[in-house]
């Protein structure tokens, strides 16, 4: 599933549709049982039954809705004989939500079906049923003592702070060299069996032969890679530069770039080019502003399908 892939940042909307799930269930249940009433009606007049009449504000907060939901839920609920609106006894100048007769027959007879739905979910989501109930408890009670808001405001004011370095070769980082590549080849074009061989072995394929790949780090975070391929006699390729599209705009392109060409440099090197497409205009434009210089025509026994662009560097 696709929200599922992205973890905390589609929680609203996965707990959206999950929501959306259980009222749409409830509302057959309640037809098919003959009820009188909606599954998103159920708070507010169950908290009228069980407290008595209350205002607008105090079921909002008892419900933790907003007072304009609940409003707007009362009034379909006026319209729909459950419940009136009256002058509170006790203070005359406000007006409390108060259960009619229809309201409490109706909640009166669900009893049964109420025991149905428990017996129900406990079958239908087995153990998982009570440790949802218990997530919910606990992640109300963690808002409610640092809210959210808060929180990411302070790690966003953490990270604004924080700069993009670049780091050699590391093992742990492996899968982030194939990650961030296929990425961008999958978007733009496909990932050929060039491609593949390398991200299935790079320290064999790159490292050894006396290359190098380097990882941009932002906020402890695999942002960035790129390879430097050693073709042998002093002959290197810049290659398989991808940066995360989400963090585009911290100069990672840059710094990883600035990184191959030193290396390149502490080898020795006679010769650094690179191959790419007419359609990644951006990237070009890095590479021409470091001091690679385009090519008339396409490199001889090219690796790569997709490759209609050959610069060589020629210095800053």
């Amino acid at each position: 599933m696709y929200l599922s892939s992205l973890r905390e940042l589609a929680i609203g909307s996965r707990l959206k549709a999950l929501s959306d799930y259980f009222y749409q269930a409830v509302d057959e249940v309640y037809r098919a049982s003959g009820a009188g009433i909606e599954s998103r009606w159920f708070p507010v007049m169950r908290f009228l039954r069980d407290v008595g009449p209350t205002t607008v504000t105090e079921v909002a907060t008892a419900i933790g809705q907003t007072h304009s939901a609940v409003s707007q839920l009362a009034d379909r609920l006026v319209e729909a004989g459950m419940v009136v609106r009256q002058r509170d006894p006790g203070d005359g100048r406000r007006s409390v939500l108060a259960l009619t007769d229809a309201g409490e027959r109706a909640l009166g007879a669900l009893g049964p079906v109420w025991l149905a739905l428990r017996r129900g979910m406990a079958e239908s989501m087995g153990p998982r049923m009570a440790a949802l109930l218990d997530a919910i408890d606990d992640c109300e009670q963690a808002l409610a003592e640092k809210p959210l808001v808060a929180a990411v405001l302070e790690q966003r004011a953490a990270l604004a702070r924080e700069g993009v370095s670049v780091v050699p070769w590391d093992p742990a980082y492996a899968d982030h060299f194939r990650r961030l590549n296929q990425q961008w080849l999958e978007r733009h074009f496909r990932v050929e069996d060039v491609d593949r061989a390398l991200f299935a072995d790079p320290e064999t394929l790159v490292i050894k032969p006396g290359g190098a790949i380097f990882f941009a780090l932002y906020a402890g975070e695999v942002v960035g890679t790129c390879a430097l391929l050693h073709e042998g006699n002093g002959i290197y390729e810049l290659s398989k530069m991808g940066v995360d599209e989400n963090f585009r705009g911290l100069g990672a392109g840059r710094k990883l770039l600035d990184a191959a060409i030193g290396a390149w440099r502490e080898q020795g090197g006679a010769r650094l080019f690179l191959e790419s497409n007419s359609r990644l205009g951006r990237a070009l434009g890095m590479y021409e502003r470091a001091g690679f210089r385009r090519q008339e025509a396409i490199r001889p026994g090219s690796h790569y399908e997709r490759a209609d662009v050959y610069m060589v560097y020629e210095g800053a």
